[in-house]
């Protein structure tokens, strides 16, 4: 596998529409993210940040990425361990705060609630949990603690 891998975006203010940032409070935070060949996300700022509460906003998108990212290098390593995930969902939550003079991420924590196959390794699905986590690209690439509080059942 190539070592460096290059991805792009385009992120278009679609809030100009709505008129130039000719004050803080009332310009519109509206933006589009774009990427070849798929579908447009509609992004704006969090509520808290004027924003509006019908779009992604960046906050989001990296919990979002976070928890994705964990998932796939589960999945993988579940995968190459043979053991059978028939149903895996996460409630991941994170934390903005004061830190340093600024507003920040100070922790996020992933909850994966997984269901494995009733003849697989009930212990060993658990532990590689961990194991994801340290090849998880995105986890590796934030500056805060990105714990995991990890369930695994058998199927019925």
């Amino acid at each position: 596998m190539a070592q460096i891998h290059e991805f792009f975006a385009r992120v278009d203010w679609t809030g100009a529409r709505k008129g130039a940032t000719t004050d803080y409070k009332t310009y519109s935070r509206d933006y589009d993210i774009l990427i070849d060949g798929r579908s447009t996300i509609k992004g704006s700022a969090a509520p808290p940040f004027l924003g509006t509460d019908d779009r992604y906003n960046p906050e989001d998108l990296l919990l979002a990425s976070l928890s994705a990212c964990h998932m796939l290098s589960y999945l993988a390593l579940c995968a190459r361990k043979r053991i059978k995930v028939t149903a895996y969902h996460d409630d991941a939550w994170g934390k903005m705060e004061m830190k340093d003079g600024g507003l920040r991420f100070t922790e996020v924590i992933l909850k994966p609630f997984v269901t494995i196959e009733a003849d697989g390794d009930l212990e060993k699905a658990k532990t590689l949990h961990e194991d994801a986590h340290g090849i998880c690209f995105i986890a590796n690439s934030v500056n805060f603690p990105v714990r995991n509080e990890a369930s695994v059942m058998f199927a019925k």
